[in-house]
């Protein structure tokens, strides 16, 4: 039947671009969102490249639907062989100070628990198939301070965190676990950051050695070679995908 992936945010964005890139692949995927309109999108994508696509409609954010997207993937395909942990929102982009408690809490929810919970039953699912490979979405400000960003960083670090500690607790079961951290990149998430702060978008830009954002089918490439049997050896590395942005920090 094919190996099996669960893409969270797989609706726009990074898990799109991701999904469409393993489909190459054949890979059979279960898009998860939140919005049903960009997962069936990205079902329909799916399908014409002739796998075998679900969508699931999620709020990462609580451990329940999680766990029903897991259960419903397992259903539908008999096991799940790779995880993109992608789902996210960046925030406002406003000073700490100036946050609304509510925006940290749902940034936090999505970002945080959510990664955590998909990590608790994807890895369970994984580990009683032998194994599996799991791609956690860091951040460029998962690997540096940035301002404006203070909880979607904290939140991004502790995706770092999280990917070395579960590879030393599980590799030696047949779990491989990953993060990317991808700066500033054509997304729409990222587009509509800039758009409610355009002065960020002309310094990240300055700030990039190659003067431009990433795009989403670059990341896919990644994504793809960090999942599949290519990286074998790789294990609890986060890999910086962002034009030298951080590395000239």
């Amino acid at each position: 039947m094919g190996k099996t992936a669960i893409i969270t945010g797989g609706g726009s964005g990074l898990g799109q671009s991701a999904a469409l890139r393993l489909a190459d692949e054949g890979v059979n995927i279960s898009v998860v969102d939140i919005s049903e309109e960009g997962g069936n999108d990205t079902v329909g994508r799916l399908k014409e490249k002739g796998v075998d696509a679900i969508f699931i409609k999620a709020d990462v954010s609580k451990a329940d639907e999680v766990k029903n997207y897991v259960d419903k993937t397992l259903e539908h395909f008999g096991s799940v062989d790779y995880f993109f942990n992608n789902a996210g929102i960046s925030g406002s982009g406003k000073n700490f100070l100036e946050t609304d408690i509510k925006e940290i809490d749902q940034i936090v929810g999505i970002n945080l628990l959510g990664a955590l919970y998909g990590l608790r039953y994807v890895a369970e699912a994984m580990l009683k198939n032998g194994g599996g490979s799991i791609v956690n979405t860091a951040s460029s400000a998962g690997v540096t301070g940035q301002a404006s960003v203070v909880t979607y960083g904290a939140t991004k670090h502790g995706i770092v965190g999280m990917t070395k500690s579960l590879v030393a607790e599980y590799a030696k079961d047949g779990l491989r676990v990953n993060a990317i951290a991808p700066g500033p990149t054509e997304t729409p998430m990222v587009k509509k950051f800039f758009e409610d702060n355009p002065d960020m978008k002309e310094s990240a830009e300055a700030g990039i050695p190659q003067k431009r954002l990433g795009t989403p089918e670059e990341v896919a490439e990644l994504v793809a070679f960090l999942l599949t049997s290519k990286a074998q050896y790789i294990n609890g590395d986060t890999i910086r995908i962002d034009g030298g942005f951080t590395n000239t920090k």
